[in-house]
């Protein structure tokens, strides 16, 4: 699987907004789903995020339901990650991988491959 490129980390405040762009190579015919995660000191890679790559369906964790969007660009191979209301519990490195897993597996990170560097998020109190 090739590797996904993402960008969009950046310091805001509490309350405020970011977009996260993950872009995929070409080869993306076998993908399913295309997932966020995110990293944060002393814990492990959690699921933030998933979206169906054909259907567009979106799926969340709980802690970012109805604060976060995830949509794909399937013309231009583009995932992006809305953020809104950002919180000091999102501080993390948040990456980007493609899985051609269920909707059953979609929140286990190692079912994923192709992960980019990933992208720095950190939110001020």
């Amino acid at each position: 699987q090739a590797h996904r490129a993402e960008s969009g980390g950046a310091l805001v405040q509490a309350g405020g907004s970011l977009r996260l762009s993950c872009a995929a190579p070409r080869r993306t015919a076998r993908t399913t789903f295309v997932g966020w995660f995110r990293l944060a000191p002393g814990k492990e890679r959690a699921f933030v995020a998933a979206i169906n790559w054909s259907g567009g369906s979106a799926h969340y964790a709980d802690s970012v339901k109805d604060r976060f969007t995830i949509t794909r660009d399937t013309d231009n191979y583009m995932v992006y990650l809305q953020m809104n209301n950002l919180e000091p519990e999102d501080t993390a490195v948040y990456y980007c991988g493609s899985t051609l897993g269920s909707s059953a597996t979609i929140r286990n990170w190692k079912t994923y491959s192709g992960w980019g560097q990933g992208t720095q998020v950190t939110v001020s109190s």
